[in-house]
């Protein structure tokens, strides 16, 4: 039978340390790749386009299946789907260093992604399912910087494992880090469920699957096939029609595999998309930086992730400040001023040159990286905070589904942009005649200042969204979270 666990027995912090683990792991494999991406290009002799997708792959499957987390969970728990992924994850990331060429390398980390799809929405729901809900906004602060230290010491670590050794120890490492996230979930989170399980919805996971492949196929490859191919445009419609038709089922299934019911919350539905939007601006940074440091100034992996480290460790390091500021401040100053100081830092990250110095770009992804810790902890606690405990699984799960696919477009978007607009400068310069500098090292810079310029104007359309979520006025959800299920056989 199921017998009711007295919330004020939660155990806050061991169940936050057992959160911890597994979202850093998560978050590690996609932050330590990224300074890989040109030896990897040089080890398999193959192009960007190519090699992005072992970073768009994984995003891919992690945005697809994050849609499943919560059919999952409402039928298993959300403490075995966690304690499935992490197991999942250790898995594919020892698969993923014994890959052998770039097919395989990118068929692991599609598999790899999966498992880690249902990291982030199923710790989530632990955090707004169990922990008391005066904890909630702190418990999101901790959550969101285990996120965050992921950037920000990944970077380094990748940087000195691929000097050291090779690429492949980027794989190696999350060995012990997942066993040691797999003791802390069997021994610190409890076993409990608020729902029973439901059928699952085949056809809509179908149409998620066939929408979301088919756009991020439509987007990383229509610069090759041309905007206007028959391919581009007939996988951009597909993508569209199916895209709807797994809206329109979600919304009218009896038991549909995302409730899309909680978008009728506005507060939730306002979060959601000014919260996606800063996401996609991010991508631009963790892809453009490892890139142009590399590739334009010759800068060593190691010396990469160093440049990279003060950044993202001002923003892992800001989180929890983000999260007690958030219960004096509210959601509407955290996140517009958050909004503003990633504008600003964007902007001047489009004022790159081939020898600009590292203090500028360390300067500038700081103040960037500050803005994403205020306004990525506003927005998360902000749209979760008005959801009931019972479809806080749902909601997680569509967050992150809506994040995790706009965050793998952004990636196959940038991408696309710096290779066609760093071939139109080459060509144009090629034009103009001799230059004082070399013709590809300038025009790969000037392409990357145009893809942060995107990036810019991409950020600016959060604002709007950010400005209309304002500080509760009712304390109707604010008392303790409802007692929690335990699972106990009689």
């Amino acid at each position: 039978m199921t017998q009711k666990q007295d919330v004020g027995q939660v155990r806050f912090w061991p169940i936050m340390a057992a959160i911890f683990f597994g979202s850093f792991l998560s978050i590690l494999g996609i932050s330590t790749i990224n300074i890989a991406l040109p030896l990897l290009m040089e080890d398999f002799h193959a192009g960007l386009n190519t090699i992005q997708w072992v970073l768009t792959g994984f995003m891919l499957s992690l945005g697809v299946v994050a849609p499943l987390t919560g059919w999952l969970g409402d039928r298993f728990g959300y403490k075995k789907v966690y304690l499935l992924a992490m197991a999942g994850f250790t898995l594919t990331s020892l698969l993923c260093a014994l890959a052998w060429n770039d097919v395989s390398l990118i068929a692991f980390r599609i598999l790899q992604g999966a498992f880690s799809g249902l990291v982030l929405p199923a710790t989530m729901t632990i955090i707004f399912q169990i922990i008391p809900r005066e904890k909630q906004a702190f418990a999101v602060s901790i959550w969101m910087l285990s996120a965050m230290l992921a950037p920000a010491f990944g970077p380094t670590i990748s940087g000195w494992l691929i000097e050291s050794f090779s690429w492949r120890w980027l794989f190696y490492m999350n060995l012990p880090i997942g066993l040691v996230a797999i003791v802390f979930i069997v021994g610190m989170i409890p076993n409990y469920r608020l729902s029973t399980g439901k059928k699952l919805d085949k056809s809509g996971l179908a149409a998620v699957v066939v929408s979301s492949a088919s756009l991020l196929v439509a987007l990383s490859e229509g610069r090759l096939w041309g905007w206007t191919s028959w391919r581009t445009l007939g996988l951009l419609a597909l993508g569209l029609v199916a895209l709807v038709l797994f809206v329109v089922r979600e919304l009218y299934a009896k038991e549909p595999l995302l409730d899309l019911r909680v978008m009728r919350n506005g507060r939730y539905a306002f979060t959601l998309l000014s919260g996606t939007i800063i996401t996609i601006s991010l991508y631009s940074g963790t892809l453009l930086v490892p890139l142009f440091l590399q590739n334009v100034q010759h800068i060593t992996p190691l010396d990469t992730g160093i440049i990279m480290l003060p950044a993202s460790l001002v923003m892992a390091l800001t989180m929890p400040l983000a999260g007690k500021m958030y219960t004096r401040l509210g959601p509407l100053w955290l996140t517009v001023g958050g909004l503003v100081l990633i504008l600003v830092g964007s902007y001047e990250m489009t004022h790159l040159s081939v020898g600009a110095s590292h203090a500028y770009i360390i300067l500038w992804m700081t103040v960037r990286n500050i803005g994403v810790s205020f306004a990525a902890s506003a927005t998360s606690t902000a749209g979760m905070e008005d959801i009931p405990p019972s479809l806080s699984g749902h909601a997680s799960s569509v967050t992150n589904w809506v994040r995790n696919v706009g965050g793998s477009f952004a990636i196959a978007l940038f991408t696309s942009l710096l290779i066609s607009h760093a071939s139109d400068h080459a060509a144009k310069l090629t034009a103009a005649g001799p230059q004082a500098q070399p013709i590809q090292l300038l025009a790969y810079t000037m392409g990357v200042n145009d893809v942060f310029m995107a990036a810019t104007i991409i950020g600016v359309l959060a604002v709007p969204f950010g400005l209309l979520v304002r500080k509760k006025r009712n304390d109707r959800h604010e008392t303790l979270a409802p007692d929690v299920g335990q699972e106990q056989t009689a």
